[in-house]
């Protein structure tokens, strides 16, 4: 702005000097016209001169911001100049800068609807994690990217969080996944891709391992531990579990399909083992998964077939220096398939516990022991004895197992004190404060409740002395070397200690020989089972041994 004047001043200025001096009167006065003259048209060429330098300085930072907007659509925060000319430019410098900011905004929303749409296709919403799509595109551009390298894929299903998405509703259900998908991620190396792949399912993609296979079992065995340590919600501690499978593969994989599929077969095997299992594919796999598959379905039709049957195993109680007698039993569900014979429980209740089955086969169970203790109840003989039966976690999780429970009593009509339910340690220490309420319940309506296998799990003393529990029962593993090892002998006498302390009955499972009784009788444990007194036998067989043990 003041160049341009100060020019025309001193242009001026030259003018007048030269004006003055050195001319005559009529020349001077022909200068002093011209002079005057002058002065008006370098004022012109002065405004001129500031409007087209204001028009190109403004011309240039248009041009700036388009080149800016060209190479990253995104800049419309960082074009102060282009703000400020659209507010206070005048005409058409005005007008372009206000087109140059709409057209960077149109670019700043495309680019959010841009992200916003690849992150619902390549992302969870609840989570944030990748999603199944997104695992499957890592997939694809692993073997180029990784030459010469080794990769696994590890699926990962939480144990039984249908049940707990009945019990607390979907809500609660969401923060917890939300929190173990936390753990995840935290766990996840940064080889690895971490995603949710559905509902309760997750997955770790790895490649570029060196050791695939001790490499991933210890990554395996971290997540784990990790989602089995407590969640709080509502001032309440839940706990959860989760069965993994992986499979391994090289970077001449070309079937997007084989390790997802591979993996989620070793996923099902492993939750067909129980809860908190881990399983590497192999070839043989496909196969004990349909052979799993068949019998699933043979087990949904063994009730309405009658296949399913109770056995019991006597329950003793005896003095130092006192024969035993029977008090009791345990009973024990059978499965007489009618082309493969007796299936072992360790094969068909897990494949109960992981489906629905197991829902109508434990209120079987409960409905049939209870008619058994109203049957007892009519003869003198057998009007005393207690009848133990084991619940499931799902079927203790159900919202209306105490009124199933209060109906079978009332059904059968029996003294509800002559039958005693046995929880697992994982089935009452996974949400404890809803376990001690279902608890609390039960013994209100007179049921006795057995700690079942005790000291083989994660037992919380802390836990242990608020459940409203009647007995411990001591697993077999510490009963098995009592009179050979110093620290099983120490582990059961604690146990018994520790349950008399309590005010809780204590009982050894898996007693075999005449010196085990003795060593327990010692420490003071006066109940038993084992193959010692009685095997697992039919109702007519256990009712013979009454007069003989």
């Amino acid at each position: 702005m003041f160049a341009p004047l100060l020019v025309a001043l001193l242009a001026s200025l030259g003018i007048v000097y030269w004006a003055h001096t050195g001319a005559s009167d009529s020349l001077l006065a022909h200068r002093q016209i011209l002079l005057i003259s002058l002065v008006p048209l370098l004022a012109v060429f002065a405004l001129i001169y500031t409007v087209l330098r204001r028009t190109s300085r403004a011309l240039l930072a248009i041009t700036r911001g388009l080149e800016q907007l060209a190479s990253h659509p995104d800049a419309a925060p960082q074009l102060p100049q282009i703000t400020h000319l659209s507010r206070h430019g005048s005409g058409e410098i005005r007008t372009m800068a206000q087109a140059l900011l709409q057209l960077s905004h149109t670019y700043e929303r495309q680019r959010q609807a841009e992200e916003k749409a690849f992150s619902l296709s390549f992302y969870d919403p609840l989570t944030q994690l990748p999603n199944r799509r997104m695992l499957r595109e890592r997939l694809r551009q692993l073997p180029s990217h990784t030459p010469g390298g080794q990769g696994a894929l590890l699926i990962l299903d939480v144990d039984d969080f249908k049940s707990f998405n009945d019990l607390l509703g979907h809500s609660t259900g969401d923060y917890m996944l939300q929190e173990m998908a936390q753990r995840l991620a935290q766990h996840a190396p940064s080889n690895s891709l971490a995603a949710r792949t559905s509902g309760n399912a997750f997955a770790v993609l790895l490649w570029n391992l060196k050791r695939p296979e001790a490499q991933v079992l210890a990554l395996a065995e971290k997540i784990n531990f990790a989602i089995q340590q407590p969640l709080a919600w509502g001032g309440k501690d839940y706990r959860f579990t989760t069965s993994l499978g992986i499979s391994l593969f090289d970077d001449q994989l070309t079937n997007l399909d084989e390790p997802l599929k591979n993996a989620e077969a070793a996923m099902y095997v492993a939750k067909s083992q129980g809860r908190g299992k881990i399983q590497f594919y192999d070839p043989s796999i496909q196969a004990r998964l349909q052979d799993q598959l068949q019998l699933e379905e043979d087990l949904r039709h063994a009730l309405e077939r009658q296949e399913l049957h109770l056995l019991y195993q006597a329950q003793a109680r005896a003095e130092s220096g006192q024969a035993p007698r029977i008090v009791g039993a345990e009973a024990l569900l059978r499965w007489q398939h009618p082309t493969r014979g007796l299936v072992s429980p360790a094969v068909f209740i897990p494949l109960a516990e992981a489906s629905d089955l197991i829902l109508p086969i434990g209120a079987w169970v409960l409905q049939t022991a209870c008619r058994q203790l109203q049957a007892w109840a009519d003869d003198p003989r057998t009007a005393d004895l207690t009848l133990a039966v084991n619940v499931s976690a799902r079927q203790f999780l159900q919202p209306d197992f105490v009124e199933q429970v209060r109906q079978t009593l009332a059904h059968t009509g029996i003294h509800p004190r002559r039958l005693k339910l046995e929880l697992t340690e994982s089935t009452v220490l996974d949400n404890v404060q809803d376990t001690i309420a279902t608890m609390q319940a039960l013994r209100t309506l007179g049921v006795r409740l057995s700690l079942d296998d005790f000291g083989t799990g994660y037992s919380s003393l802390q836990y242990l002395k608020r459940l409203p529990l009647d007995q411990l029962k001591i697993d077999q593993v510490f009963i098995r070397e009592i009179t050979t090892s110093s620290a099983d002998a120490a582990i059961v006498k604690t146990i018994v200690a520790m349950g008399h302390a309590l005010d809780m009955q204590v009982i050894a499972e898996g007693v075999e020989t005449a010196e085990q009784q003795q060593a327990l009788l010692t420490y003071g444990c006066h109940y038993f089972q084992g193959y010692l007194f009685s095997r697992p036998v039919p109702v007519g067989d256990f009712e013979a041994l009454l007069g003989r043990v």
